[in-house]
């Protein structure tokens, strides 16, 4: 490991083997053979074409062509032309998704800054930042973005933006010292700069020590090449019953090809028969409708803020179980506000504070005249510690402004990184006074006096204890602590550095970036839901464990752990600790990999929040990517599944509950398509099994699978979001879609669908044509298909979940019935599809068989669910 962090400047020059004159110009050529270009690779991406035709290897879509050539061999056009249309539809539609999804690292690459300012043979030159070498000396001031990862060697204050690579927002203050643990998180290596960093305060002189890949940024590339993006539980169940599937249909129809044979048929309508079977067995429109109820679902969330980028990510919500969540910005409002104020011995809330007390209103006016930062409107501008002090002095009356131009600075000591103090110098009251801010223990060790409510004296070392032993409570509350003091001057002055020491100890102000008020709520939610919530944050262990306490995310049996200690475990010791760790802090994005596998290993369906690039692998990897809206980078959006538009954890809540939904809408379309299905089939098989002539042509298939049946499947995907979709656990990934009883209910459905259709199809056999008969069970099963609709909306009959609550199946329904009767009535459409003008005469009969299964399945199911309640009140 390059802990270049450990190294002294003087090392760090001599094992770069340059120095302060930077890189010599013979020396350039060397280094670009042996380091190459500073610039992000990516791995080799499928073009266009290798991608459409991949989309081309489903089994059933396999089966789907063959059926189409077969078609086209026996010159029946109109079946292979509408075959072709959809399995070219539907290859078109996956190529698109593809592509959306890969931008990732194009996004990466727009974080180097364009040009770089270095020094080379002693001068300094401006290069494109492609061509900075290891080696080179860095130049860097406020406004760039770091174009090379590098070790600081002179620093004047600096202050450095590293969110992109730790998710952090607030600025790091930068040193030169050197850093004498082996192991720490990017965070805290407080000498060294990043790529992709913007420098926000202060200038350096930094040696280049890694460029292009080597970068932690390049790291981050690396990782996101070789994090896999993972196929959604719907994905793999669809899969896998496409194959059983695909193997059923081709078994079953080879039995029929051969009985036919043997029993004399031609070869011709032995193969036509087959093609028939195939064609009733295959949801043709499946995958499309899946795809369409997906788009209108996403539609719907982002309206509630979750912007959907990968379709069947959707279906994913509704089986998560982990949601691992940053902190900063999602879990809180990332914004810093004063929680509680140290003043005159005691420890009051910062909304409890009078201005009638003196001491209080003087920490109170100290905190906004000892600060740069300005608030307009709703907008603030500056540190957002001080931004904190100056709402603190808006909540009681005193706005920024005016306090300035009554106690205009007269001078100051602007703050800096090495004396971790700032002073102003004003005219209060007559009184000139220094003003001074900093960090706790650089204040207590300047100060000579305490303010009390009677007047100053001199502070003991009791005062001192206490006072430490205060700034330690807070701390470990997870708040940021500043002090306060003063000191007195005769006349006014130009104040510097010497004059911060005999101070008057003032108080003390903590503050925190506050949860979101309906954190607490939505992460009740999830553990309600049976979903685990965990932050994953780079902020420090004692912060973030204090905040996941006040949401309910840590509980007493949860344990806290920093970066350091998951790179001391191994990959089988994170697992098997994995469900007990409630908080990870200070982690790096190899980590957070690792965390996300380790669930994942676990079974479980993982929820990954992020807005960082360090987020961006993580993201990729886990089964939901979840990037902010506002604060993300556009890498880790471009990674991420979800987009929440308002960066808020109870928005992740409301997807889960609204992907549980959409997925039971879907498993009910699925269902209503293969018990529809399946009534062709056993149509298809008992007239076999019989030897009676085809129930069916394979255009009165393919119209009732792509035009009748797709509408009300849609519309069952539309059906009104469950109000108790939280109330239950986590589906498991592992069962299968058809568990046995799925399948129980699409076996039935499906029978009883094809006993109404054979009796059609024997009432036109009773008359003598085997046309009219073909004509009444086409009839009969597309109407009674588009009806069947209603008893899948719910397991629960009609009149518990409203009949008219779906207005979308009753337009499905009046669509289909209309694009049927044109069918039947108009002559051109009753050629095309082979119809008995004859069947206008028994559309009484037709109408009255195609209810029949609505009713017994109905009755069915109030059976079935009155015996439920029964059960369950006899057990209570």
């Amino acid at each position: 490991m390059n802990n270049n962090y450990n190294l002294s400047t003087d090392e760090v020059l001599k094992k770069l083997n340059t120095s302060m004159e930077g890189i010599s110009g013979k020396e350039i050529d060397r280094l670009r053979g042996q380091y190459g270009f500073n610039e992000l690779k990516a791995e080799n991406k499928a073009g266009f074409f290798k991608v459409f035709f991949s989309q081309f290897k489903d089994f059933l879509v396999i089966i789907l062509l063959i059926a189409g050539v077969i078609s086209l061999f026996l010159k029946d056009y109109e079946s292979a032309i509408v075959i072709f249309a959809v399995t070219i539809l539907n290859s078109i539609l996956g190529t698109v998704q593809h592509f959306k999804a890969e931008k990732s690292l194009d996004s990466l690459k727009t974080l180097s800054s364009p040009i770089a300012k270095v020094i080379r043979n002693n001068e300094k030159i401006e290069i494109p930042s492609r061509e900075v070498l290891v080696g080179d000396i860095l130049l860097l001031e406020a406004g760039d973005f770091v174009s090379a990862d590098g070790r600081i060697l002179e620093n004047y204050s600096l202050q450095v933006n590293e969110s992109s690579l730790t998710g952090e927002s607030e600025s790091v203050l930068k040193e030169t010292e050197v850093i004498k643990d082996t192991e720490i998180a990017i965070g805290d290596r407080k000498n060294m700069v990043f790529t992709g960093s913007l420098i926000t305060y202060g200038r350096a002189v930094v040696a280049v020590t890694d460029i292009g890949m080597s970068t932690e940024l390049g790291k981050i590339a690396h990782l996101m090449d070789s994090a896999k993006s993972k196929e959604t539980p719907l994905q793999v169940s669809l899969d896998k019953f496409g194959k059983k599937l695909a193997v059923a249909i081709l078994v079953l129809c080879g039995i029929i090809f051969a009985a036919n044979v043997l029993r004399g048929y031609s070869l011709i309508d032995s193969f036509m028969f087959a093609i028939a079977l195939a064609v009733a067995a295959i949801p043709e429109a499946l995958s499309s409708i899946v795809t369409i109820v997906l788009a209108i679902g996403t539609q719907k969330m982002a309206k509630e803020n979750a912007i959907i980028r990968k379709l069947h990510s959707v279906e994913s919500l509704g089986s998560v179980s982990v949601i691992c969540s940053d902190k900063t910005g999602t879990l809180t409002q990332n914004k810093m506000v004063a929680e509680k104020v140290f003043v005159g011995s005691k420890v009051l809330e910062s909304r409890g504070l009078s201005m009638e007390d003196t001491l209080q209103r003087t920490v109170v006016k100290m905190s906004a005249l000892a600060s740069d930062a300005t608030i307009t409107g709703d907008k603030g501008v500056g540190d957002p510690t001080e931004l904190a002090f100056i709402k603190l002095a808006n909540n009681y009356g005193y706005e920024e402004e005016d306090l300035r131009k009554e106690y205009p600075r007269l001078s100051e000591v602007p703050f800096d990184s090495d004396r971790k103090l700032m002073s102003t110098f004003h005219n209060i009251e007559g009184q000139y006074m220094m003003f001074t801010k900093g960090a706790p223990d650089i204040i207590l060790s300047r100060v000579s006096n305490i303010a009390q409510e009677n007047g100053e004296r001199p502070i003991s070392q009791s005062d001192i204890e206490m006072l430490e032993g205060i700034n330690r409570d807070f701390s470990n509350d997870g708040l940021r602590v500043l002090a306060f003091a003063y000191k007195k001057f005769d006349s006014q002055a130009n104040i510097s550095v010497e004059d911060e020491k005999s101070l008057t100890f003032v108080g003390l102000i903590a503050m925190i970036d506050p949860p979101r008020e309906e954190s607490k709520l939505a992460v009740a939610d999830c553990i309600k839901a049976g979903i685990k919530p965990v932050m994953i944050t780079g902020d420090h262990k004692i912060t973030a464990s204090a905040i996941a306490r006040q949401i309910g995310i840590m509980t007493e049996n949860g344990r806290a752990v920093e970066g350091t200690d998951v790179e001391k475990m191994s990959d089988e010791e994170l697992r098997n600790n994995v469900e007990d760790i409630s908080v990870y802090a200070r982690v790096s994005p190899e980590h957070k990999i690792r965390i996300v596998k380790a669930w994942q290993d676990k079974g479980n369906v993982v929820a990954m929040t992020g807005d960082g690039v360090n987020d961006a692998p993580a993201l990729k990897q886990a089964d939901i990517g979840v990037a902010m809206g506002k604060v993300g980078t556009e890498v880790a959006k471009d990674a991420a599944s979800m987009i929440l538009v308002d960066d808020n954890f109870a928005t992740i809540v409301k997807a889960v509950s609204n992907g549980r939904s959409i997925y039971t809408n879907i498993k009910n379309s699925i269902k209503f398509l293969l018990s529809g299905n399946t009534a062709g089939i056993l149509a298809v098989l008992y007239t076999s099994i019989l030897a009676l002539p085809l129930p069916f042509t394979a255009m009165h298939l393919l119209f009732i699978n792509l035009l009748t049946d797709s509408m009300p499947a849609i519309a069952l995907g539309l059906e009104p979001y469950r109000k108790d979709a939280l109330n239950s656990k986590p589906r498991d990934i592992n069962e299968p879609l058809l568990n046995k009883g799925f399948l129980f209910h699409v076996l039935f459905e499906g029978a009883v669908i094809a006993a109404s259709t054979l009796a059609a199809f024997y009432y036109g056999l009773s008359k003598g044509d085997a046309t009219l008969a073909s004509t009444m069970a086409f009839a009969v099963l597309a109407l009674s298909r588009m009806i069947h609709g209603f008893n899948c909306r719910s397991k629960y009959p009609i009149y518990k979940v409203g009949i008219f609550s779906n207005i979308f199946l009753w337009g499905a329904l009046l669509i289909g019935v209309a694009l049927l009767a044109l069918v039947l009535w108009i002559p051109l459409l009753q050629s095309l599809f082979t119809v008995n003008p004859a069947v206008l005469e028994n559309l009484g009969i037709i109408v009255l068989l195609a209810l029949v299964p609505l009713v017994v399945i109905q009755i069915y199911k109030a059976i079935r669910t009155g015996m439920n309640s029964n059960s369950k009140m006899t057990k209570q």
